[in-house]
């Protein structure tokens, strides 16, 4: 079992920055790939950015391309997201998601991803 938490959610305003945090614990060490999710109110879960083990170069989904920035603390078994310029269309509940399926490719998917955090709400105001 892989157990995730999120956090660093908050209200902020348009061309605001805001850096999300993912804590990984349990097994880990079966983690293969690791990516952040997005769902706003009404719409379907969507992909953010993504990055394998082992990966040197995240992926990111093309409307957020060149605003986020996913790194990760090994030591801390942590993974984040920094969001900045944000857009009120950031509007969502952020989550992390891991698989220990494969490490070829960043899957896109929410259905190829095993273990999920619970969410953390990001309002963006405009």
């Amino acid at each position: 079992q892989v157990q995730l938490v999120e956090s660093g959610g908050e209200l902020v305003q348009a061309g605001d920055s805001l850096r999300l945090s993912c804590a990984v614990s349990g097994r880990s060490s079966g983690v293969l790939a690791m990516s952040w999710f997005r769902q706003a109110p009404g719409k379907e879960r969507e992909f953010v950015g993504g990055i394998v083990r082992g990966g040197t170069f995240p992926s990111y989904a093309d409307s957020v391309k060149g605003r986020f920035t996913i790194s990760r603390d090994n030591a801390k078994n942590t993974l984040y997201l920094q969001m900045n310029s944000l857009k009120p269309e950031d509007t969502a509940v952020y989550y992390c998601a891991s698989h220990g399926r494969f490490a070829i490719r960043v899957a896109v998917t929410p259905v190829e991803y095993d273990y999920w955090g619970q969410g953390t709400q990001v309002t963006v105001s405009s």
